[in-house]
């Protein structure tokens, strides 16, 4: 219905309602409270499809391999720990005998120095991608002569025909190569599983019978492993080299230690790590499962590098900002303008805004995310822009409603792009809008302001 009403007609009691600025202003606050309900259902419906993106890699990496640590090789000594004497009499004669129990001496290398390719390939589980890669390892180093003096074990009790080299690898399914391993002039084979798992939970090892504590052994393999997500490697070195190649073009080095060296171009990466003894908290050798190695990994990730869910997330916390400040422009267009806008028309519009956050997620998982954003927002903004012309009767003002929606969108949009700057240029923006408002609204008499009342050329909606 539009015009004014007839003279003689008997007041709407509804329309008198809401022509109360203060009545229609509380309307509004609960309006936005109730449409953060269907908006705070659209970060459950993000958060949903993120754990089904998880599943996805989860069910890829079981397949394929999950993501691997390589640690070792470690050398390890078996000795044998006397805790007690038992006497026992028989026939009026003393016989002595000495029961013990086995524990283990670990020797971690002088120097590791690891060399190797990754190969990354994408794959498809449904509308989500996963990353796997095969990597092509060689590894070398030696073991410094060994000072048994300060591990407070008699030579005697040591088993050096027992002892074992160890390779820690964390889904020995990722394995798609024998594992041979030279030491000084001998080589062996590597079998599965381990013999002591004070130090890695899953891993490799091969006997290796020691005549003396007191040789230098050096060491050479090399390790085919694939792998999803990420590799890393525990500096378990004295002195630990680290070099990595790949074609993959956008890795996220992470762990403990960061690449001394990196050079990251459109043919992909290569990074270096050194990372001494000095930069740990564990020493060269120790006994039994005195220290843990795993909090000193490194490597490098290679994830899907734009997370559509992590960036609609960050998206999807603006929702709140979106609603209320069309809501203030609306109310603002009722204040300067004499226009009665019915509260189911604030609604529509506001599940406009809210759909779309649904659009965005559902076209970012069939295109790239910034297009999906694009073409979210300018659906939106014509609708609302279409809608607004009908209920205002006005081409100005629905323009105006669309142009600030556009640098509305254009803002969320700059902001999302940007990791370290997001929370200041988000912060000015807050406030330019907040000076925006001011200016506006410094006319308005509020005190002398009780009512919105129709001149004759007004809708009344």
């Amino acid at each position: 219905m539009s015009g004014r009403l007839p003279i003689n007609s008997k007041p709407n009691p509804m329309k008198v309602l809401f022509q109360n600025v203060f009545i229609k202003m509380g309307m509004i606050l609960m309006l936005i409270f109730i449409l953060l309900i269907p908006a705070s259902m659209v970060q459950d419906l993000i958060h949903e499809r993120t754990q089904r993106q998880q599943e996805a890699i989860e069910e890829v990496s079981s397949k394929h391999a999950g993501a691997q640590t390589v640690t070792g090789p470690i050398l390890t000594i078996p000795y044998r720990v006397y805790p007690n004497v038992e006497v026992e009499i028989t026939d009026d004669e003393k016989k002595e005998e000495q029961f013990y129990h086995t524990e283990y001496l670990h020797v971690l290398p002088e120097e590791l120095n690891i060399s190797g390719k990754i190969t990354p390939e994408r794959r498809k589980r449904g509308l989500f991608e996963v990353v796997v890669y095969g990597s092509d390892l060689n590894v070398q180093g030696h073991f410094n002569k060994l000072n048994i003096e300060n591990q407070g074990v008699k030579f005697e009790n040591f088993e050096l025909n027992n002892a074992f080299v160890t390779i820690g690898v964390s889904d020995l399914k990722g394995i798609t190569d024998q594992v041979q391993i030279s030491m000084a002039d001998s080589s062996a084979m590597f079998n599965p599983g381990l013999l002591s798992s004070d130090i890695v939970k899953s891993g490799l090892h091969v006997r290796y019978p020691l005549d003396t504590l007191s040789e230098r052994l050096a060491f050479n393999f090399d390790l085919s492993l694939n792998g999803s997500e990420y590799l890393q490697f525990t500096p378990i070195g004295k002195v630990t080299m680290v070099d990595l190649a790949s074609p993959w073009k956008e890795p996220s080095f992470d762990g403990n230690f960061l690449p001394e060296t990196r050079k990251i171009s459109e043919n992909g990466f290569t990074a270096n790590w050194k990372v001494l003894h000095l930069n740990r908290n564990y020493p060269q050798s120790w006994t039994g499962d005195t220290h843990h190695v795993r909090d000193s990994n490194f490597g490098v990730n290679l994830r899907v590098p734009v997370d559509v869910y992590q960036k609609s997330t960050r998206v999807a916390k603006y929702a709140l900002l979106f609603v209320s400040l069309t809501f203030l422009v609306f109310f603002f267009v009722e204040i300067l303008n004499r226009i009665l806008i019915h509260p189911i028309q604030y609604i529509l519009v506001g599940l406009a805004l809210v759909l779309f956050y649904i659009l965005m997620l559902a076209f970012s998982e069939q295109m790239y995310f910034d297009y999906a954003y694009l073409l979210s927002a300018g659906m939106t903004i014509g609708l609302v822009f279409i809608y607004c012309r009908s209920i205002l009767k006005s081409w100005s003002l629905s323009a105006m409603t669309a142009v600030i929606l556009s640098i509305l969108y254009g803002f969320i949009f700059i902001i999302i792009q940007m990791q370290d700057y997001a929370l200041l240029f988000g912060s000015l923006g807050i406030f330019l809008i907040l000076a925006v408002t001011m200016f506006f609204s410094r006319k308005v008499d509020w005190f002398d302001l009780k009512k919105l009342e129709d001149t004759k050329e007004d809708s009344i909606i």
